[in-house]
């Protein structure tokens, strides 16, 4: 028998051929609703690769392709941008979209770039500059907070605990207290939780889940997930869907303006009406505040929220208070409706349909005032299927969707046990505000062209997808990249929570590539004026932030058009900052 041709090993990968790859799918995928003429503009995008990494390897001890795929998605936000750019200021003969990959993957994790007076995220002196909205300590009790995270069950499997953020019902749920005083220990709170996570099967943890109504799931692999009904629904969707609502109201074209390229934005003049917290709801709208919209966020009085999230994620915006249960409440919701062209719900599907407000009720409003509405809503699990209704976050749907495993798998070497483990940073959160933020572009594209109101939806689960669609690294450069970083990444284990696992990464890409943080890290420049700063600075911007007594640093826009500018009309603010009021 002749010997077996020995296949040669691959040794060269480039981040710029797979980001135009992944890219080049998303346009020419028929079942994404976009607009035809995007299609068309997408020829206008260049990715850009400016040493993203040394070796030009990507930087992210992450072995799925992410900064491909935001990068790619980015792509087709600017292209639909683009898309309404012509529709409403006319052909620019030299139109470009410029996609930076550094910037893009720098997007997936901004919150923890952003800083009030040199405090990060991962600085306890931050708290000192916020508002604290965590009304139930469930993020600043240690052991508390620790009721999100994954645990080992009593058959063998992991399930992903999440008290939310509320904590108390969950610790409750498997016989511990709510609170225990003075308990900080990290390692002795994962043994005590993770004890009684232990007395019951991951079966008996679901059922308890349901019963109770927590953000919990089990673990699951890709192959389990799709498998699952709802997972088969989930895989035979796009990654959005933009639905009529109504059909009777006549084509609302953008208003007029005479703002020169170099100040003109896509969305000026839109108002955009934001029911979310946390990160991949606000992200959506940060987005379209980035091109130009009015954006006010309303909150419940008693509505928890993670303060330092607040800092990056309300950029752009104005901030108010409203309760919807009472009276009054409802009367200023209803009048600040009426002027709104996009609402955007980043709660549990048919959380606001309780309160009297679901999707067809903004319908027949835009009936009334004889122009439609975008609504536009994300959650975690979809839109469709038996999960719908579930609750959950970004570490729910990277485990439920096979993320974590695959991660886990990546993480360790061969003879280890394959575990479960939540990627670094909230990627998953990200790239779904990305995808929401297309879904309300491309919404906002037909409204003006063919009347009517719709329903853009999409969820972290199908942001999941699709990162797994595109496939992981190969082994000889995902080992490289791997072994570069700190050991302590490769020593995280399934029960690190996602802070940990987050500033252990964090701290390994600074390591790597210092250069590519000092703009977020640094007193660089400090004797510039923010205007100067930020004209200078490739990817941090600096503002005043009277609603944090102090200044702030905060990721520029991913997206550059030659067409129209990208920028933000507002310096950021807490929740409740403002007035529930219109300004223009």
């Amino acid at each position: 028998m002749a010997p077996t041709a020995e296949v040669a090993k691959p040794t060269s990968f480039s981040l710029l051929r797979s980001t135009r790859e992944i890219f080049a799918s998303l346009v020419s995928n028929d079942a994404l609703p976009l607009p035809p003429v995007a299609r068309t503009k997408s020829g206008c995008v260049k990715f850009t690769l400016p040493d993203i990494s040394a070796d030009g390897l990507p930087i992210l001890p992450c072995s799925f392709k992410e900064c491909e795929t935001v990068a790619a998605l980015k792509g087709l936000e600017g292209s639909v941008a683009a898309s309404i750019s012509e529709l409403r200021f006319g052909k620019f003969p030299d139109e470009l979209v410029e996609i930076d990959l550094q910037h893009a993957t720098m997007f997936l994790f901004m919150a923890y770039l952003a800083s009030v007076d040199g405090h990060t995220k991962l600085d306890p002196a931050i708290k000192k500059k916020l508002v604290d909205t965590d009304f139930h300590a469930a993020q600043s009790d240690p052991y508390r907070r620790m009721s999100a995270n994954l645990y080992k069950t009593k058959d063998g499997r992991f399930f992903h605990i999440h008290g939310s953020l509320e904590a108390t019902t969950t610790l409750n749920m498997i016989g511990l207290p709510g609170h225990i005083e003075g308990f900080t220990d990290y390692e002795a709170i994962i043994r005590k939780i993770e004890d009684h996570v232990l007395k019951f099967t991951a079966a008996e943890l679901e059922q308890m889940n349901a019963q109770h109504r927590q953000a919990g799931v089990t673990a699951l692999s890709r192959d389990e997930f799709l498998a699952s009904p709802h997972g088969k629904v989930m895989a035979g969707l796009p990654i959005f869907e933009c639905d009529t609502l109504e059909s009777d109201t006549p084509p609302a074209p953008f208003s007029p303006t005479s703002a020169s390229p170099a100040e003109r934005q896509v969305l000026h003049g839109i108002k955009v009406l934001e029911l979310c917290r946390i990160i991949a709801g606000p992200t959506i709208t940060r987005i379209l505040a980035e091109y130009g919209a009015e954006v006010l966020k309303i909150t419940g009085p008693a509505s928890p929220d993670v303060p330092f999230f607040q800092v990056d994620g309300n950029m752009g915006k104005r901030t108010a208070t409203l309760d919807l249960k009472s009276e009054d409440g409802r009367k200023q919701f209803e009048k600040l409706v009426w002027e709104a062209d996009v609402i955007a719900d980043g709660y549990r599907a048919g959380a606001f349909a309780k309160l009297g407000y679901p999707p067809s009720w903004f319908a027949e409003i835009g009936k009334k005032r004889y122009k439609g509405f975008v609504y536009v809503s994300e959650n975690c699990f979809g839109f469709k299927g038996e999960w719908t209704h579930r609750p959950g976050w970004q570490q729910i749907a990277d485990c439920v969707s096979g993320v974590a495993y695959a991660h886990g798998k990546s993480m360790f070497d061969d003879d280890r046990p394959v575990e479960p483990v939540i990627p670094p940073f909230p990627m998953s959160d990200y790239g779904t505000g990305c995808i929401g933020a297309i879904a309300a572009l491309t919404a906002l594209y037909r409204r003006a062209t063919e009347g009517g109101s719709y329903w853009a939806t999409t969820s972290l689960v199908q942001y999941d997808l699709l990162l797994m669609d595109q496939g992981m690294y190969p082994d000889w450069l995902w080992h490289k990249v791997r072994d570069m970083h700190d050991p302590a990444v490769r020593e995280l284990r399934y029960c690190d929570s996602v802070d940990r696992i987050s500033a252990t990464a964090l701290k390994s890409c600074i390591r790597l590539r210092p250069d590519v943080f000092d703009e977020a890290f640094t007193d660089a420049n400090s004797e510039l004026t923010d205007e100067e700063y930020n004209k200078t600075s490739r990817y941090i911007e600096r503002h005043d932030a009277p609603g944090f007594n102090g200044k702030i640093k905060v990721l520029k826009p991913v997206v550059k058009m030659k067409s129209a500018v990208s920028k933000f009309r507002n310096t950021s603010r807490p929740n409740g900052y403002d007035q529930p009021v219109w300004l223009e």
